[in-house]
């Protein structure tokens, strides 16, 4: 399901350091986390969030940069399959440095989390779109060209991101992105977010649309 690996071992990452008596403060428990999947360190802390990059283990955690309050942005997810993929996220990385564009994602991946940053923190869609579309294009344009080939787009996938872009120019604040998979993620403003859905679900080979919002850190329940 989506995001289950980031959600699934930050709770297990959680509850099994509660259960051994452990008290880990929130970015050893992003690390510890990081084990299982490296987007789970992502969910510990709460809000819009940066995963540090790292030489050693210890230096590579997430933590907050904004509060979710900051900037209510919606996740409308458009849903146009619901198969297992062939090819499996972790797989997929495996492939990703056979691809000659990787070199060039990489070099590039420093700043385009800091424009993504400014952007965020000036609540600048404009800026925030663009940034976010372009990271999203380098990272299929890898998985595209590696050996062998990954493509997971599916024509209603083509559809959303089109159709997403068009209302762009309407005057819109939607943008898209997309994980290693055809479903489309488009974030909205929370004041767009009803007219989105509803515009979403009206496209030919999206099943259903799910909403999701940013979330709280990672916490246990009795």
């Amino acid at each position: 399901g989506i995001a289950s690996s980031s959600s699934a071992f930050a709770a297990l990452a959680l509850a099994a350091s509660a259960s051994a008596g452990l008290q880990l403060d929130e970015s050893a428990l992003s690390v510890l986390a990081r084990r299982g999947s490296g987007s789970a360190s992502r969910s510990v802390p709460p809000g819009f969030v940066v995963w540090h990059a790292a030489d050693k283990d210890a230096g590579s955690f997430s933590e907050s940069i904004a509060e979710a309050s900051h900037w209510v942005l919606v996740d409308c997810i458009a849903i146009v399959s619901e198969e297992h993929k062939a090819v499996g996220s972790s797989e997929g990385h495996g492939l990703a440095n056979t691809s000659p564009l990787q070199i060039a994602r990489v070099a590039g991946a420093a700043d385009r989390l800091d424009r993504c940053k400014g952007a965020l923190l000036a609540k600048d869609f404009a800026s925030f779109a663009e940034i976010v579309e372009l990271d999203c294009h380098l990272m299929h344009a890898v998985m595209m060209t590696s050996r062998p080939a990954l493509h997971y787009w599916q024509p209603a996938s083509l559809a959303v991101m089109d159709a997403v872009r068009a209302w762009r120019t309407e005057g819109a604040s939607v943008c898209y992105t997309l994980d290693a998979g055809p479903n489309v993620h488009v974030l909205t403003l929370s004041s767009e977010a009803d007219e989105t859905a509803e515009k979403l679900s009206q496209i030919a080979g999206v099943l259903r649309v799910l909403r999701a919002t940013p979330g709280g850190a990672a916490r246990l329940i009795s």
